[in-house]
């Protein structure tokens, strides 16, 4: 069984074996001892702040441990409000008409616009399940939980949540769309520049990207063709959220490309119909699954497994494994939701 909890100090090792196993393209775990061991850091204290009435700098990071090996088998986060201490910087995908009546002409070219725009929401990000997990609910769950907790705990996060998605990249770490970036505007390499930022060195970026729009046709066809489209092996977080209500609007990421996902808090899926349940704690034979959490912030935990739920009686059987992983006693509440 598979338990999400807090991030703790002594994971340090657990999450740079995650930063190793991630590879390419994954900005938000670079490896990088200082800031993983910060990252890391900010989380605790993040956790451990109980008057919290709005988002701000706090981020959320978050472990899957095996129970039964106590092994770290992924890690997922969230940014409670980002752009405040650093830029965050993404293309916008526009369209500007070149009409000629006289000529009879009439061009639609669509542009990149370089900005700010999600300055103050909330991101959800650094999901990565080591390979080894990727069965079962794990993925799922990995994913879903953080919904579980804005929908306990509302006021933490901003009213628009968005994830960026991981953009095409081949087995170097090489982008074709930072390709063509770098061949006009940079002299770094794809790699370096992904792990600058993951760091959080960005002032290149505004130092050195172009600032008017680019014109989508003047790019190379290999970096056209992957404008807004998803690293292979992010298909499925991708399927994932779209089944949440996430949507692109046109914005993606200023490296890759790949296309960035929103939704407004209240009509993420999990968050739209989940509920709360009393637990009582005992074996039971039901063969539904739910994802399930406590209703702590600091001692969040949340797992997907079986349970019985009666929705007369607004209440819960779960097994003493799982009450012993989400720390909760008879007469406690959770929050549930389908899988």
């Amino acid at each position: 069984m598979l338990v999400v909890r807090p991030i703790f100090k002594d994971d340090y090792d657990s999450l740079h074996l995650c930063a190793e196993e991630s590879g390419h393209g994954f900005t938000s775990l670079p490896v990088n001892q200082e800031l993983l061991s910060n990252r890391i850091a900010h989380s605790v204290n993040s956790f451990q702040k109980t008057e919290v009435s709005s988002p701000g700098d706090e981020g959320y990071l978050m472990v899957g441990v095996d129970c039964d090996s106590g092994e770290v088998a992924g890690t997922t986060g969230i940014e409670a409000s980002i752009g405040w201490d650093a830029p965050f910087y993404s293309y916008h995908i526009s369209k500007v008409v070149h009409s000629s009546p006289q000529l009879g002409v009439n061009n639609v070219v669509k542009l990149l616009t370089f900005g700010n725009n999600y300055t103050g929401c909330s991101e959800i990000c650094t999901l990565f399940l080591r390979p080894k997990f990727r069965g079962g609910l794990n993925g799922r769950l990995m994913s879903k939980c953080r919904f579980l907790m804005m929908a306990e705990h509302p006021h933490r996060f901003s009213t628009t949540i968005f994830a960026e998605m991981r953009g095409v990249s081949d087995d170097k770490g090489n982008s074709p769309f930072w390709d063509w970036l770098q061949e006009h505007f940079f002299s770094i390499d794809f790699t370096l520049a992904d792990y600058l930022t993951g760091i959080g060195n960005k002032g290149f970026i505004a130092d050195l990207m172009p600032k008017l729009p680019i014109y989508i046709n003047l790019l190379s066809p290999d970096a056209q063709n992957v404008i807004g489209k998803v690293h292979d092996n992010t298909r499925p977080a991708l399927k994932l959220l779209e089944n949440e209500g996430f949507t692109c609007r046109d914005y993606v990421d200023i490296f890759d490309a790949g296309p960035t996902v929103e939704c407004d808090l209240r009509n993420i899926d999990t968050v739209r119909h989940s509920f709360r349940a009393k637990v009582s704690i005992a074996e039971h034979g039901s063969s539904i699954s739910y994802l399930i959490s406590n209703t702590s912030f600091e001692h969040f935990r949340a797992v997907a497994q079986q349970a019985a739920f009666d929705a007369e009686t607004q209440s819960v059987i779960i097994s003493p494994k799982v009450a012993q992983a989400l720390q909760v006693e008879a007469g406690d509440w959770v929050r549930m939701a389908a899988v």
